[in-house]
């Protein structure tokens, strides 16, 4: 989700009753998750001074990949995030959900 997620769109509607009505709460936790994991990729990359050219010869994944996936425009498969996480040095958790 972007941050103007509570604005209201030209027809006068808010992009939260939108979202409510076209997806799960389930799809739409599943998208803010994806959308926290690459916005924590790319804050890591931008704070190790890398380019995306160079986390592709760190990582193996191809220069164009990492751009579409930081843009949002694909949804990249586990394997892939692991092997861009690694040269930021960091990894994945898997943690108990706050209202589990």
């Amino acid at each position: 989700m972007n941050e103007n997620k509570s604005t209201h769109s030209s027809m006068g509607h808010r992009w939260e009753d939108v979202e409510k009505e076209l997806f799960t709460p389930e799809e739409i936790a599943a998208s803010d998750l994806r959308v926290a994991i690459i916005g924590e990729m790319i804050k890591a990359r931008q704070e190790k001074g890398l380019s995306q050219k160079k986390l592709e010869e760190l990582s193996g994944v191809k220069q164009p990949i990492i751009a579409r996936m930081e843009k949002g425009r694909t949804s990249p498969q586990l394997d892939t995030i692991l092997k861009l996480l690694a040269p930021l040095g960091k990894t994945l958790a898997v943690v108990p959900l706050k209202n589990s």
